[in-house]
């Protein structure tokens, strides 16, 4: 939906022009996953689908909510009784924003704030992050805040770790903030330095597929969580802040030394993880971009075996689309359902596709969503 569209919804809804529009996007990953919370290394690109809001200042403390997706009247809140964890579905994303925000001694007094998004819920491709960032980037405009993108990442995290109750960390948040056109985002996530990586598929005759599993995921259900808890018992064990201090060269000695076969596996896919990036870049920065297919693939195995949150209907995508041609392959996000990312030939697209969607179809599964993954600008101010 576009801004004008957003602005009507608005108008009618509150009787008034908005203060003005802003966007954030989705983002897709292309390797480096749950590495994140590790403060280790992630690759994401921000997708051309958007959480649009319409903002007004008000200075009453009254926070009024709307989405244009989800049917149900304007959620009406008072910024002095936000509190964690409380049951607002849907608009606790941008109260969040607000909660974390005044938490942190910024001065926000209300809003008005009417939503929609393009990005697929439940897809893995951070609708969450694009609706809290989106709110951070307006209220910084509208009450003089001046946040950085790095900073209005921050906030979008503390919003959904804290009152929403999703230990994220925050790729998603900063991919959404940072994300530049035509580049793929190179994030260290301990010191939130960030490096914009040509990614010029087109220029390559190449073509990265987002396939949409349809599988809808929810990483509030406690196996997320029950992850990253097993990360840190590895980093104790290990003796380490956290797993991003074990040098790959160093895995299967620290490996050796880890009693519990589930921590193992989580600390093999975390550090190996880290190091796909690494070679990612490289391959990157050498123009041998074809070379990625076969680290992406590489990495899918990791997430399925050793980190075990892939499910049927992905592992057909990257089996299916390999056999039919694809570069590389693999899940993306947080797992158990939403996407996978398929590095194809541009001219063998539609084959891949088309091979993907008669093999779910052949196993009964709901058709899947299939789309270009076009290297996309981050949040920014639309109108007024």
């Amino acid at each position: 939906m576009g801004a004008q569209q957003v602005r009507e919804g608005f108008e009618a809804l509150y009787g008034a022009a908005p203060d003005g529009v802003w966007a954030a996007p989705g983002r897709v990953n292309l390797i480096g996953e749950y590495t994140d919370f590790n403060e280790g290394f992630v690759m994401p690109l921000a997708l051309p689908h958007t959480a649009v809001a319409a903002v007004s200042r008000r200075e009453d403390g009254v926070l009024r909510l709307h989405s244009a997706d989800i049917e149900g009247p304007v959620v009406e809140l008072h910024v002095d009784e936000l509190a964690p964890l409380g049951d607002t579905g849907w608009a606790a994303y941008p109260a969040g924003v607000v909660w974390a925000l005044r938490s942190a001694g910024h001065v926000v007094t209300g809003a008005d704030v009417h939503l929609a998004s393009t990005v697929p819920t439940g897809a893995g491709l951070s609708s969450s992050a694009a609706l809290e960032v989106v709110t951070a980037l307006a209220l910084s405009d509208l009450f003089g805040l001046g946040l950085t993108p790095q900073e209005v990442a921050r906030f979008a995290q503390r919003a959904e770790n804290d009152f929403v109750g999703v230990p994220c960390g925050i790729m998603d948040q900063t991919a959404s903030a940072s994300c530049t056109e035509g580049h793929v985002l190179h994030l260290d996530c301990r010191d939130q330095s960030v490096r914009q990586v040509p990614f010029d598929l087109p220029a390559h005759g190449l073509q990265l597929l987002v396939v949409d599993s349809r599988v809808k995921h929810a990483l509030g259900d406690g196996e997320y969580a029950e992850r990253r808890t097993g990360c840190e018992e590895g980093a104790r064990v290990l003796g380490v802040p956290f797993l991003r201090d074990v040098p790959y060269e160093d895995l299967d000695a620290s490996l050796a030394r880890l009693s519990d076969e589930r921590v193992r596996r989580y600390v093999r896919h975390v550090v190996s993880d880290d190091h796909r990036v690494e070679r990612v870049i490289g391959l990157l920065d050498a123009g041998d971009v074809r070379a990625i297919g076969p680290v992406l693939t590489e990495g899918h195995a990791s997430l399925r075996d050793d980190l075990r949150i892939s499910c049927p209907e992905l592992d057909l995508v990257v089996a299916t689309a390999n056999e039919a041609g694809a570069l590389g392959a693999r899940m993306t996000g947080g797992g158990f359902g939403g996407s996978a990312v398929v590095l194809v030939e541009a001219a063998d697209a539609d084959t891949v596709t088309k091979a993907v969607e008669e093999a779910f179809a052949a196993a009964g599964f709901t058709a899947p969503r299939v789309f270009p993954a076009v290297p996309s600008a981050g949040a920014r101010r639309l109108e007024g």
